[in-house]
């Protein structure tokens, strides 16, 4: 049997998951990383993408990350997100949704009177978060 670390992802809002999986990639922000069993001690910041999970089957779990938090200790991997979505619950309408509605605001900055309305930092954040979520949920599809 493959060796085993027990992995813990939540967000404010709810425990998104708690498994024994085999390796998880996570995508901090000096680039994606792994992490096995038996793992050194390890704090990293995260940044939007994709989070993979291979569980000792062979079975692989995406997720849709939107920066947070990730803790390695004692056999155990702590993942605490601003948000988190397994693939499979991503809804692809309300994703599409979110990326026209910020590349329309990103488009008003184009216009000097609305750019005063609009915050372009936080429209371009919401659309690489909704590009991400696209990206993850149609990866699995």
């Amino acid at each position: 049997m493959a060796n085993t670390f027990t992995v813990q992802i939540a967000t404010p809002e709810r425990v998104v998951l708690e498994k024994e999986v085999v390796s998880l990639v996570a995508p901090a922000y000096d680039g994606y990383l792994g992490v096995w069993a038996r793992h050194a001690p390890l704090a990293a910041e995260l940044k939007v993408g994709e989070l993979t999970l291979a569980e000792p089957g062979g079975k692989q779990d995406a997720l849709a990350v939107s920066g947070g938090f990730l803790a390695v200790s004692g056999n155990v991997a702590t993942i605490l997100a601003d948000a988190a979505e397994l693939a499979e619950e991503i809804d692809l309408a309300r994703a599409e949704s979110a990326a026209e509605r910020a590349r329309g605001r990103l488009a008003e900055l184009g216009d000097p009177e609305a750019r005063k309305h609009v915050d372009g930092e936080r429209a371009r954040a919401a659309l690489v978060r909704a590009v991400n979520r696209l990206e993850v949920a149609r990866k699995r599809v």
